[in-house]
Formats: C-alpha cells, sequence, structure tokens
C-alpha cells in the first residue's frame, strides 16, 4: 500500500447532500480497490482558470488515501466513469 493523493473537481451544481453522495462513492471506488481513505478535505465551490465541460466553477476535493499501485489505474477509470467529476488528479506522494 503506498500514500496517494487524489484531487478531483465536481460539477458546480451538485448541493451539499448530492456532494456527500459523490464522495462516498469516490470513497467507495477506492474500498472497491482494497485501499482506504484517510483523510477528505473539502475546499468548496472555485472558479476554474479554464472552462471545463461549459463549467466556470468547480467544487473541489482532495483526498488523501492508501492503496495498491495495481488498484490505481481502475480508480482512476472509474473516475472518468463519474458524471459528477469533471476533472481529477492522482498523485503518489513521495516516501521519505
Amino acid at each position: 500500500m503506498r500514500d496517494y493523493e487524489l484531487m478531483f473537481i465536481a460539477t458546480p451544481e451538485l448541493n451539499e447532500e448530492q456532494l456527500n453522495a459523490t464522495m462516498a462513492r469516490v470513497s467507495q471506488f477506492i474500498a472497491t480497490g482494497g485501499g482506504e481513505v484517510v483523510k477528505t478535505d473539502v475546499w468548496g465551490k472555485r472558479k476554474l482558470a479554464y472552462p471545463i465541460k461549459a463549467f466556470r466553477e468547480g467544487q473541489y476535493v482532495v483526498v488523501q488515501c492508501k492503496l495498491d499501485p495495481k488498484q490505481a489505474d481502475e480508480v482512476e477509470r472509474s473516475l472518468r466513469l463519474s458524471e459528477e467529476i469533471i476533472r481529477h488528479l492522482l498523485i503518489r506522494l513521495s516516501e521519505e
């Protein structure tokens, strides 16, 4: 298991309940791959640097997790298929 950080941008149209459901679904993607969520930090709605799928704002969420490297591709595939998530970035944190 390695430490990863996942940042995703959800559509700005989601209300708080829908955003919580999306975060739960992302946690389920991670758990399905045998990982675990360590910390979730919601940054809230922010303006995007450039339009993405006709949206000028997005709801930013940062998730720190532990994940098997073999399952990282499956998690990213699940994130790409999610309609509520307009962008995501999964990076491995350095081992110091």
